[in-house]
């Protein structure tokens, strides 16, 4: 469901990593080396925001160099940065993201949006809104449009008990048929939802 095909890239003179090649098979796994490892950026190349000097990535069939559309339609990605938009609402940003995958907010969605805790506040901006509560609504949009692929950067930061036993247990749910990558030194959450446990150098 996810492939990653000889991922090289520098910043500079330093290499961040090599000719990365690994292939995910449904289930959590979790990158949880010390900083300074690759996690972040193999994450955004992952998603599409950060471009590797080789190689490619293969979400669900998908060439991201080649097919960039259609694989990004396959995968959903909470950023590190939940503050992306400030004047905007959350119940906005799930309403524009449905309607970039071609579906809806649907029951669902807004499902996971109360076991988070973060259906109150669905329409305050996101500059209203604390850093937790801004990573619900991010992690509420990785329910949208059935992606195959769900890539998180340190997906428990800021977020409430309630809010930590729901992420696990929906990370849990989705493992069984989809690839959960998420990048945290959350241990608990780790063992929560069974993660594999990979650095960044092991993927060769």
């Amino acid at each position: 469901m996810l492939r990653i095909d000889n991922l090289s890239k520098n910043y500079g003179d330093y290499p961040v990593f090599k000719g990365l090649t690994h292939t995910f098979q449904p289930g959590c796994v979790a990158l949880c080396e010390e900083d300074s490892t690759g996690k972040s950026t193999l994450l955004n190349i992952i998603a599409g925001l950060l471009e590797p000097d080789t190689g490619d990535v293969w979400v669900d069939g998908h060439s991201l160099m080649k097919a960039p559309r259609r694989a990004r339609a396959r995968m959903a990605y909470v950023p590190d940065n939940c503050m992306l938009f400030p004047s905007q609402t959350g119940r906005a940003l799930l309403e524009q993201i449905a309607t970039e995958k071609q579906t809806h907010v649907d029951d669902t969605v807004l499902d996971l949006a109360c076991r988070l805790g973060l259906e109150p506040h669905l329409d305050k901006r996101f500059e209203q809104m604390s850093t937790g509560t801004r990573r619900k609504v991010f992690l509420t949009a990785a329910a949208l449009g059935d992606p195959a692929v769900i890539i998180a950067d340190g997906p428990s930061n800021g977020l409430d008990m309630q809010a930590r036993a729901a992420l696990a247990e929906q990370f849990q749910i989705w493992s069984h048929d989809r690839v959960v990558l998420f990048a945290s030194y959350d241990a608990e959450l780790v063992e929560a939802c069974s993660a594999r446990i990979i650095n960044v150098a092991e993927l060769v």
